[in-house]
């Protein structure tokens, strides 16, 4: 499956779970459902996948963990805060640079409508 694919599937169950839970509830509820909805399409989801930093020689196991990982392609990051900030951004590029992945999507469900609660992000 291509990575735009993916992301749409992802974009589809996000909403599914907006959709039927709405906002207001702890990342990890929204976490498990979306893990659900993306396992019940056939997708291979990882979740809580931890995320060693490589320095030089050295590895560190800092205790950074992505929320979701979809088909070792794309990183999900979800938040519940009133709006996305510079932080939220430094941290997906942070998270895709280490990982070696291309492409994140940060979820925000703490918004009425999730359709301004989603932004992709590339490297």
């Amino acid at each position: 499956m291509e990575r735009d694919q993916i992301t749409h599937e992802i974009l589809d169950s996000a909403y599914k779970v907006h959709t039927k839970l709405g906002p207001g509830l702890l990342e990890s509820a929204y976490r498990t459902c979306l893990a659900y909805e993306l396992r019940k399409k056939g997708l291979r989801v990882e979740e809580e996948k931890p995320l060693p930093i490589i320095y030089e020689e050295v590895k560190l196991e800092c205790g950074y963990r992505l929320d979701i990982l979809v088909e070792d392609e794309v990183i999900v990051e979800l938040k519940t805060v009133n709006a996305f900030n510079e932080v939220h951004l430094a941290q997906m590029l942070t998270y895709l640079r280490f990982s070696h992945k291309h492409t994140g999507l940060l979820l925000n469900f703490y918004v009425k409508s999730l359709k301004d609660g989603i932004k992709r992000v590339s490297l």
